[in-house]
């Protein structure tokens, strides 16, 4: 599922410039309503592999295209990214609650099914509320634009290219933290498994809270500063929680890894900065793919060392993943490349 979702983050952005990024916008959480619909009826577990991954798909267009209109409308891109950003990790926070109580009356069908219920409504607001959007290139065929010598070109571009290695190994340290969060600080750190799981619930509310504020401060001071502040964090939360212990050193860790996870705002914005208005849909597309799918393996990597060497081991080394992208901020700054 997740492997479809970053995969189809690219030709979301040459599908928003062929048909307009609103037509796009309600075809993905029109498809997400659909595949989910589709999982709660599932027959076999064939079939529920399947209409998984068409949900990661489905979904999967929307980010892309989202975000360039957001660039489109708002002069403050960090701040409309942030905002923006933000519905992650209330959707992190609220969706489990709203799946267990359905679960529990009604069985796992009817959990699955809470996605119809919540993406219906939204189709029915932007199709009511927002106003079409003009395509791009409406002449530009697909096809033509899949070069791989322009995509190399454009990924090998110094400021690209640095971005996205930022991006990357936030998004191995987003999707390990995503993943075993709730299992470090119950079987790792020895915290119950309601104190975890508050916790847990804790990570969401901070990230959500502090994703506008953050991409307010890369609007206001620069990407880089923003980008570094919460690899600082990071660095600071991972290492709190491997080296400190009891409930009070917890509370500290999880709150600077929350803020940790809003590197997306100043970065994405980033990416914005770095591409020319004419191959936004194309080049953010194209990045979010590369970005997401180096950042999936962080699920594995993480779960992988837990297993060998242990939980502590395992968060040391998310720990050391931002402080590497913190040393990458501060030597492009140092050395003033103009990235």
């Amino acid at each position: 599922m997740w492997a479809a979702y970053a995969l189809s983050q690219f030709p979301s952005g040459l599908l928003g410039d062929r048909y307009g990024e609103r037509r796009i916008i309600v075809t993905a959480i029109g498809g997400t309503a659909v595949a989910s619909a589709l999982l709660a009826l599932s027959p076999t577990y064939f079939s529920f592999l399947l209409f998984a991954v068409v949900l990661g798909a489905a979904a999967g267009l929307h980010y892309s295209v989202a975000t360039t209109l957001l660039t489109g409308l708002y002069d403050r891109t960090g701040r409309a990214i942030g905002i923006h950003v933000t519905g992650a990790p209330l959707a992190g926070l609220l969706a489990p609650i709203l799946a267990a109580l359905a679960a529990s009356r009604y069985g796992w069908r009817a959990a699955v099914a809470v996605g119809v219920a919540v993406a219906v409504p939204i189709v029915i607001v932007l199709v009511w509320r927002i106003r079409p959007t003009e395509p791009r290139h409406p002449d530009r065929r697909m096809r033509d634009q899949i070069d791989p010598g322009l995509l190399a070109e454009l990924l090998s571009r110094p400021a690209v290219a640095y971005t996205t290695v930022l991006s990357a190994l936030g998004a191995f340290t987003w999707q390990a933290t995503a993943s075993f969060l709730p299992a470090f600080l119950e079987v790792g750190y020895g915290l119950s498994r309601t104190d975890a799981g508050l916790l847990f619930s804790w990570y969401f509310l901070v990230n959500g809270g502090v994703q506008p504020v953050i991409g307010a401060l890369s609007d206001r001071y620069s990407r880089d500063a923003a980008a570094g502040l919460t690899m600082t964090a990071g660095l600071i939360g991972f290492g709190v929680l491997v080296t400190g212990n009891g409930l009070p050193a917890a509370i500290g860790g999880v709150t600077c890894v929350g803020v940790a996870m809003t590197w997306g705002a100043p970065l994405q914005s980033r990416f914005m900065d770095a591409l020319d208005s004419s191959e936004r849909g194309l080049g953010f597309g194209l990045v979010r793919t590369v970005y997401m799918t180096l950042g999936a393996t962080g699920s594995v990597a993480i779960g992988a060392t837990a297993d060998v060497f242990g939980w502590m081991v395992a968060f040391s080394l998310l720990s050391a993943v931002m402080g590497v992208a913190l040393v990458t901020i501060a030597a492009n700054t140092v050395l003033s490349l103009g990235y």
